[in-house]
């Protein structure tokens, strides 16, 4: 069984009389990769600071193996911090830059409690060279960090962070700064190092994908509020509202009527699921993941539709289609051209029912999505009837 490691307990925040965090409880279990995500200005990285110890809560606890530390400082608590800044000391080499924290500790004589000693260079050097190890720079110990990629010199500072043994790392955002294709590179590496040095990683991102590749635990949050929290497999099947749905993956979400348990109604038509617990009658939304439509013949098709827009992404194709006015996006790796007409299936698996919530209503349809298209084909067509105007 998980040890439970920290716990916020109905933390609230306000700036200038602005609530940013509303009732956070929370707990964090030892060695968890946990992963606050959400839009700009959710209250994620507010949370972040609030468990370093950077800013205080102005109500609530935040307990640390059970011990509430609202008043300890940063630097006395047993939590090191990696920004997306790395902040890496320029004049120093990659064994100098990990040492660095070391070379500034004191810690009690052996012979004499009471007085404080500096780490042994031996104990030093063999912490090092086990980080560099562990993040796979071994024989990069005397290059500076302008000779390092993006991706080492991000590696380098959290082998820094490490070396001290903290019991959490917090990362606020640390992959935000490269490329895409080392980003996805780097999501693999941070879980492979959070499993090896066995400690807890509290990590901050507005990246879904981020999240669902690295986290055993994901806490969705929008407007200072927890909105769900879960398994990457539970957030994304399982969405608790239209926001959590919408901002985990692509969504359609349509406003359904539950006829009863496994039996939802939405355009008219009855269609079996899984979900159960709502009342006859009872008006709710329903997500259906894109990927989780099946295109089939008209006759065939449990609704019918019109493709309004197709775009190729390579290994899929995310096709708009127009449902009585609401526009749902479709990928499949089948092409259909627009303006054709289709059917469409849905097995009950693939049909998710949530109750109403304030976020009702805001999020599924793709209509924006076709319509940018629309607005620059009539921008293409102004600008071709522009210039061939001049010509004249």
């Amino acid at each position: 069984m998980s040890k439970e490691l920290i716990r916020l307990r109905n933390i609230c925040m306000a700036f200038d009389d602005e609530l940013v965090l509303n009732n956070i409880n929370l707990y964090i279990n030892d060695k968890e990769f946990l992963t606050l995500l959400g839009p700009s200005g959710c209250g994620k990285t507010t949370t972040l600071r609030m468990i370093g110890g950077f800013t205080t809560p102005t109500s609530g606890d935040v307990l640390f193996d059970g011990v509430r530390i609202n008043d300890v400082p940063p630097h006395q608590r047993q939590i090191n911090t990696v920004f997306q800044k790395y902040a890496l000391f320029p004049h120093l080499n990659v064994f100098e830059n990990i040492a660095f924290g070391l070379r500034m500790q004191r810690r009690p004589a052996p012979s004499d409690p009471r007085k404080k000693v500096k780490i042994p260079e031996e104990e030093i050097r063999e912490r090092v060279l086990e980080m560099l190890e562990i993040i796979s720079l071994k024989g990069f110990e005397n290059r500076r960090p302008d000779a390092l990629s993006g991706g080492q010199q991000q590696r380098v500072a959290i082998a820094r962070a490490l070396v001290n043994k903290p019991k959490v790392l917090l990362l606020d955002e640390p992959l935000g700064a490269l490329d895409l294709k080392l980003r996805k590179d780097m999501q693999i590496e941070l879980k492979r190092i959070q499993q090896q040095v066995g400690i807890t990683f509290i990590y901050v991102t507005h990246d879904q994908e981020e999240a669902l590749t690295m986290s055993d635990t994901i806490v969705v949050m929008d407007k200072g509020s927890i909105q769900q929290i879960g398994t990457p497999e539970d957030i994304y099947n399982e969405p608790k509202n239209a926001f959590v749905a919408d901002f985990i993956g692509e969504s359609n979400i349509i406003d359904g009527v539950m006829v009863r348990d496994q039996l939802v109604q939405m355009y008219g038509r009855q269609f079996p699921c899984l979900d159960g617990g709502f009342g006859p009658g009872e008006p709710v939304d329903v997500v259906i993941r894109p990927e989780d439509i099946d295109i089939v013949p008209v006759e065939q098709g449990q609704l019918t539709g019109t493709v309004t827009s197709v775009t190729f992404k390579g290994m899929q194709y995310d096709i708009i289609v127009d449902f009585k006015g609401f526009k749902w996006l479709i990928q499949t790796t089948d092409h259909s051209p627009e303006g054709a007409r289709i059917g469409i299936k849905i097995d009950p698996d693939g049909i998710h029912v949530m109750k109403k919530s304030q976020y009702s209503g805001m999020f599924g349809d793709y209509s924006s999505f076709s319509d940018e298209y629309d607005e620059l084909d009539d921008a293409s067509l102004a600008l071709d009837e522009e210039e061939s105007g001049d010509e004249e």
